[in-house]
């Protein structure tokens, strides 16, 4: 059994990790970068799961409302939720412009603040893969879908560009904290029936290719992230006194664009995600503990 002292502890480690998150995600531009290479994405999950008039939707991780601003616009009622409400100004920008409405929460994805079975569709694209704790959050997500309700999840893999960005990115990192598991691990569909387990039914999961097309010289993707996301600009800070291996690392990360480049002329990425669908049974199976 935990002492009192030995629990306060974990939870001041918890939220010093959550803050740390939250800055993180708040740095550079996500928003921009969200709107310029990721829109699709919202689009796509939106008609995986079918949500329609009258659903009640919550969007977990949701940043700016890549995918409840779509949601939304079916005339389901979306909760857009994220742990950095820094996101939402632009999200609001853009859900304001659309003419469509939607709440915006505040929320950790490891302890949302909704009842049980609150909602008839959950989704999260490039969202609930950065819970450090994926057990906590996969159960959370479970636990606030109705049974019977869809589960959409679209995840970096691993072995795509983005899941070797950030295998390129690790070894300049500072280590991560004790319990804490590689966001693209949400990639492997293996990884996430372990997590949702005997809980759901139906699942199907996919691979599929983002084309990112945008890009001219080699450089130009890996100066683009350092400008605007905040996982990257983090471990480039962390380099700050470090000028040697900061400069190792931009070689690598050139190496890496090089590597995936299938462009002649332009430089054309195909970023490999994992779509992956569920329903929740109707007779729930309670979750690991």
């Amino acid at each position: 059994m935990s002492s009192p002292t030995s629990t306060g502890t974990a939870a001041d480690a918890d939220r010093a990790l959550k803050a740390k998150h939250r800055a993180m995600w708040a740095s550079g531009d996500y928003p921009g970068l969200a709107a310029d290479l990721l829109p699709e994405l919202g689009e796509t999950l939106v008609q995986a799961v079918g949500v329609t008039r009258g659903d009640r939707v919550l969007d977990i991780a949701a940043g700016s409302g890549n995918v409840a601003i779509p949601a939304a616009r079916t005339g389901a009622s979306v909760v857009a939720s994220d742990l950095t409400p820094e996101l939402f100004d632009a999200g609001r920008a853009r859900a304001a412009a659309e003419g469509v409405e939607l709440e915006w929460r505040e929320a950790d994805a490891e302890a949302l603040p909704f009842a049980d079975g609150e909602f008839d569709v959950v989704v999260s694209a490039i969202g609930v893969m950065f819970a450090p704790h994926h057990q906590a959050a996969a159960d959370e997500l479970v636990r606030v879908c109705k049974p019977g309700g869809r589960i959409g999840i679209i995840s970096w893999t691993p072995e795509g560009f983005i899941g070797q960005l950030f295998a390129t990115m690790k070894p300049y990192a500072p280590p991560p904290p004790p319990g804490a598991s590689p966001p693209p691990k949400w990639g492997s569909e293996e990884h996430v029936r372990e997590l949702l387990r005997d809980r759901v039914t139906d699942v199907t999961a996919e691979r599929r290719l983002l084309r990112v097309d945008m890009f001219d010289r080699l450089e130009e993707p890996r100066d683009y992230f350092k400008a605007k996301y905040g996982p990257m600009i983090a471990v480039f800070r962390s380099l700050a006194d470090d000028p040697d291996r900061a400069a190792a690392l931009d070689a690598d990360l050139l190496d890496l664009v090089r590597r995936h480049d299938q462009g002649s002329g332009s430089t054309v990425l195909d970023w490999e995600y994992l779509l992956l669908t569920a329903t929740k049974r109707r007779e729930t199976v309670p979750g690991p503990r």
